[in-house]
């Protein structure tokens, strides 16, 4: 099994940041690529960030472009998501994914394979 820990979220003022974090444990082997979504208050889950397990290539939603930065860290089975000019419409609860199939990070939640609970970030205006 894998266990999927994120943390980092709070209140803060628009224009402000934070950095998410999330550690991967158990059963994770190698080669994996990890990402983030959020899901907003009634809106669907979305796609946010994701990384591939060399750190090397990342892609971003439009959205996020130029404010979010995913990266690697802790031997790889860590990923962060600095996240900085927030916005109220950044207000989600962010989760943790990863994908065991490779590599390679895709923006689409059914390539995922393990889920975080989720952190709460809200952005006040």
């Amino acid at each position: 099994q894998v266990q999927l820990v994120e943390s980092g979220g709070g209140l803060v003022q628009a224009g402000g940041s934070l950095r998410l974090s999330c550690a991967a444990s158990g059963r994770t082997g190698n080669n994996y690529a990890m990402g983030w979504f959020r899901q907003g208050p009634g809106k669907e889950r979305e796609f946010v960030a994701a990384i591939s397990w060399s750190g090397g290539s990342a892609r971003y939603v439009d959205s996020v472009k130029g404010r979010f930065t995913i990266s690697r860290g802790g031997g790889k089975n860590t990923v962060y998501l600095q996240m900085n000019s927030l916005k109220p419409e950044d207000t989600a609860v962010y989760y943790c994914a990863l994908d065991t199939s490779g590599g390679v990070p895709v923006p689409l939640i059914s390539g995922y394979d393990y889920w975080g609970q989720g952190t709460q970030v809200t952005v006040s205006s």
